[in-house]
């Protein structure tokens, strides 16, 4: 990878055996490697035992969990917040295992619309609960550094699955929970 980051300094133009860029290809894959690190997580070994037998059938919320991934089509950064919910059914699971989830998925060349989906089934297939619902509300810098040139422009996703998707009162809880929280 160090010797295709060299060609890539070269054909913009620089050169790699300048000071300022002598280290740069090595930063580059091992900073490559972290921001797809989501490829090789095993989500069995990442839950691990940490799913728990509870009778309780009320909404579960984790929301606004930081998310930070690479656009598949530019390979540049989208980042912006995550909200996960889930009504259980007869599982809970430890409440650090979403963000984990959330990162497994975020580490790798995505587009928000399937990651979204993505974090929704997984969830899901871990608990088979009555329902997971999923919000991403994402910033691209694709859309922002350079073609339309937007700054400020959030795009927002959901996935829906089993109660959230077929009840709308469950649904409409949801989403006014995750709504910003004005200070008191």
């Amino acid at each position: 990878m160090k010797e295709l980051i060299k060609e890539l300094l070269k054909g913009l133009g620089e050169d790699p055996a300048r000071e300022g860029l002598q280290s740069t290809p090595e930063r580059v894959e091992r900073s490559l490697k972290f921001l797809t690190s989501g490829y090789w997580v095993n989500i069995e070994e990442l839950v691990n035992d940490a799913l728990y037998s509870e009778d309780n059938n009320e909404m579960v919320i984790v929301r606004d969990i930081d998310l930070y991934s690479l656009c598949e089509h530019h390979l540049l950064p989208f980042f912006g917040k995550c909200h996960v919910a889930y009504v259980p059914q007869g599982k809970i699971i430890g409440l650090s295992k979403i963000p984990r989830i959330i990162d497994a998925f975020s580490r790798r060349l995505q587009v928000q619309e399937r990651m979204t989906t993505q974090i929704a089934e997984c969830v899901n297939s871990i608990l088979q609960p009555h329902g997971v619902a999923v919000v991403i509300e994402a910033l691209h810098l694709c859309m922002s550094m350079r073609g339309v040139e937007k700054q400020n422009s959030y795009t927002t996703t959901s996935s829906m699955l089993g109660c959230f998707k077929e009840d709308a009162r469950t649904r409409s809880e949801f989403l006014s929970l995750i709504r910003p929280q004005r200070p008191c």
